[in-house]
This record gives structure tokens, sequence and C-alpha cells, in this order.
């Protein structure tokens, strides 16, 4: 993890760095977290670190242990079936508004970024591929015109990227996902609200029977 100093401020800097990090597999859950080692390899100081730290633990990706220190949080089988529950009903009324009320522009945007999810699949490269899926749905909540069901998705979206990281690292997973969402576009498209609905919970609760179905497996 670096930062450059002069993008952005240096606590948001710190931050990203660390959600990234944790999102994107570099951090494992249930790791234990060294301030020292942070602070040396961010090069920053033990006072911003904790303050970036806090941040995170309000957003959920962390935890701080009395007399144990901070660690990177983990998700119960129970956490991740309500995750699943809230965002597929919240992602069908974005699918369903969306056709409703979605420009021009932000419908061929969609498609665009559907094309994106495809290109990142054949690259094999995990990480762009979990960036153009949540590309995908930043564009689907800013077109849907709800501003409540954006903040809501928004606010689970950290621990939505880590199960969507898990699922589509599932063998077999990312071409049904995209024949997935080529039905929910096919559907926006052809101004069916219902269908886009239905078919996004659909593919949200697909995601969920292969996650969930991983916390079962015992640990070797």
């Amino acid at each position: 993890m670096t930062l450059a100093r002069e993008t952005a401020s240096l606590r948001q800097q710190v931050v990203t760095a660390i959600r990234d990090a944790i999102l994107f597999g570099g951090l494992a859950p249930g790791q234990k977290l060294s301030e020292r080692e942070l602070c040396a390899n961010l090069g920053v100081s033990r006072t911003l670190l904790r303050e970036g730290l806090q941040q995170l633990q309000a957003e959920g990706l962390i935890v701080n242990v009395m007399h144990k220190g901070p660690s990177v949080a983990s998700l119960t089988r129970e956490q991740a079936r309500d995750i699943y529950k809230v965002r597929g009903s919240l992602e069908a009324l974005a699918a369903k508004e969306f056709t409703q009320n979605a420009t021009n522009d932000q419908r061929k945007l969609l498609a665009q970024r559907l094309k994106d999810i495809k290109k990142a699949g054949t690259q094999n490269d995990s990480h762009d591929l979990v960036k153009a899926k949540n590309a995908f749905y930043d564009v689907l909540i800013s077109g849907c015109g709800n501003a409540v069901v954006g903040q809501m998705l928004t606010t689970l979206n950290n621990r939505v990227t880590i199960l969507r990281r898990q699922s589509l690292a599932t063998p077999g997973r990312l071409s049904k996902s995209l024949e997935e969402l080529q039905a929910i576009l096919k559907a926006i498209e052809a101004g069916d609200g219902d269908l886009a609905g239905q078919l996004c919970a659909q593919h949200v609760d697909n995601a969920a029977d292969i996650v969930l179905s991983q916390f079962s497996k015992p640990r070797k």
C-alpha cells in the first residue's frame, strides 16, 4: 500500500488504501492489524492512522476489541444472508425504477458497463472484474431516480463488494452472471420494469446461494 500525497487528503488516502486492501483481498477477514506496520507501510503518524481506522470501523470493515486491538471484520453466514436479502430487494427496486426514469445516456452507459464486465472477465483479473461489476451497479443506482435506494445501497457497498468478489471467484459463476445481467439489460431496454426487477432479485438470489453454501463448507 502506497500513498500519493498530492492527489487527496492524507487521511482519506489512508482510508482508501486500507479499504481497498480489505475489499480486494490484500487483508484477510479476521486478520489482526498492526498499527506499527501500517504506519511504516503508509508513512503516516499513528494519530492519522487511528483516525482512518475509526472511519473503517464505522463502515463495518474493521472491529476493535478491547485489549486486542483492530482486526479485519469477518462476516458470519447470518450477516451475509441478511445482506443479500436487503440487497435483493433494493436492487430489484433500483432496476424497476431505472427502467422508468433513466435517460438514454444512462441506458447506453449501463450497456457499456456490461461490456466492461465481459472484458474484465476475459482478462482474468479479479480486481478489475469486481470494480467493473460495481461500476455497473453505480449506473443502475444513479439512474433509478430514488435517492433513498441509492443511499442504502451505498451503505451496504463495502460488504457487498466482499461477497461479490467471493461469488465471482466461484468457477462457472461469471458466465452465468453475465447471462443474468444481459437479461436484466434486455428487460430494461424493452421498458419492462417489473421483469427487470424480478430478474435483478433472482440474480442476487443466485449469488447468495453460491456464497452461503461456502459458509457451510468445513475449514481445512
